[in-house]
Formats: structure tokens, sequence, C-alpha cells
């Protein structure tokens, strides 16, 4: 197994945990580490980081439903919403300079981290 395999699978294992504990993960530490520690161009570790959401979210909603978790109720309607606003997003990656996509991606993580901290 060659040091990028490796790399990868422990992205995999820590962002899957962080997924199943905050809900989130797939973007805030894929995205970075594939650019960072693997070398992927910002647009591929965008989508790629998306590719990845998919199975955890299986996984993770799984399980928060057999432990009655989940509000339906709320979570159908945002994904209405994140249906279409998923579309335009991926519509829009390549026409983003990476520069700016770095710049906008690192603001939001920032500002959810404080606001996090912050409450």
């Amino acid at each position: 197994m060659d040091a990028n395999a490796i790399k990868l699978i422990g992205i995999g294992l820590i962002t899957g945990m962080v997924n199943g504990l905050f809900g989130s993960g797939g973007g805030t530490l894929v995205v970075p580490a594939l650019v960072f520690l693997i070398g992927v161009k910002d647009y591929k570790a965008h989508a790629t980081a998306i590719s990845i959401i998919f199975p955890l979210s299986i996984i993770s909603t799984f399980i928060y439903f057999k432990n009655n978790v989940i509000r339906f109720d709320i979570a159908l309607i945002v994904a209405l919403g994140g249906v279409l606003g998923s579309f335009i997003g991926a519509k829009l990656l390549k026409k983003v300079p990476t520069p700016i996509l770095r710049k906008v991606f690192g603001t939001v993580i920032i500002i959810t981290a404080l606001r996090m901290i912050i409450r």
C-alpha cells in the first residue's frame, strides 16, 4: 500500500468519525486534506468531497434513525432547498476562480467555527 493510500484511509477514518459525531466533515476536512496532503486541485477536491459525503451520510442517517434523533419535518424541507442549491453550486464550481473559491470556503469555515465557539 502506497503512502497516498494510507493518507486517504486516514482522511476517510477521521472524516467518518467527525461526520458521525458532528454531522459535518465532508467538506471541512476532506477538501483541505485532499488539496494540501494529496495535491488534488481545488475544484476536484470539492467535487470529490461531495461524493464522499453521500456514503457517510447514509451510515450516519441509518444510526440516527434507529436512535430516533432525526427531525424529519425539518430535514425534508431543508433537503428540498439543498437539492436546488447543490445543482446551482455544482454548475458554478468551475466558474469560480480558485483563489476566490479558497477565500470563500475558508471564510465560511472560520465564521462557522467562531459562531460555534462563541455560542
